[in-house]
């Protein structure tokens, strides 16, 4: 029997992408043997609605796009984007995805915070039965404490969790929008790409 292709997702908002995400998915793809990660913004997610100051679904296609584009192994997957009804919620992408690609092995990348939000989240169940979902270990986060909550989430709904061992880089996109707004140097959080693009398109200088 042929071995299935394992591809990597690395889900949000990019608002604006930074190297905690590139960071990731790169560990991603060299720890799972992965055939190529992809970064999907999200389209219309229903936990983010309040957009004032943010920047477009265009400008945040536009920095992820220029964030990858020297690594042949990230690709930038539009799927969420061209949703045009509804909210974007990640077992409906997972299950296209899935149904498009049966012959593929899908490693959904999050981070250990998010880990013990999933049951939050709309059908984690369907979620779990979709994907193998890899936890970036956070420094903040105790091995054994999460651990536990991979296993208890795993036996509740018959899901497949790895660990994925990254350096913990403790940056997010809420604080380099907070770092812009105040005139802060962003420079090596975010690639100089997307930083030349944040301060030409004068992007997140207003408040939220």
């Amino acid at each position: 029997m042929e071995k299935k292709k394992k591809i990597g997702i690395m889900g949000g908002t990019f608002d604006p992408i930074h190297i905690g995400h590139l960071a990731l998915g790169e560990k991603a793809y060299e720890q799972f043997g992965l055939q190529k990660v992809l970064f999907l913004p999200a389209g219309n997610p229903p936990h983010k609605q309040a957009r004032t100051g943010r920047a477009t679904d265009g400008q945040r296609t536009q920095m992820v796009q220029m964030a990858i584009a020297d690594n042949p192994h990230f690709e930038l997957s539009l799927l969420e984007m061209q949703r045009k009804q509804g909210f974007s919620y990640t077992y409906r992408t997972l299950e296209q995805m899935n149904r498009e690609c049966p012959d593929v092995e899908y490693y959904f990348i999050i981070g250990a915070d998010s880990l013990f939000t999933l049951e939050k989240w709309r059908e984690p169940g369907r979620i779990c039965r979709s994907c193998t979902i890899a936890v970036a270990v956070r420094n903040h986060t105790d091995c054994a404490t999460l651990e536990r909550e991979m296993n208890r989430l795993s036996g509740k709904y018959q899901g497949s969790f790895v660990r994925l061992n990254t350096p913990d880089v403790d940056i997010s996109s809420a604080l380099i929008r907070k770092w812009v707004l105040a005139g802060e140097s962003i420079r090596y959080y975010v690639p100089e790409s997307v930083r030349a693009f944040i301060y030409a398109n004068q992007i997140y200088q207003r408040e939220e």
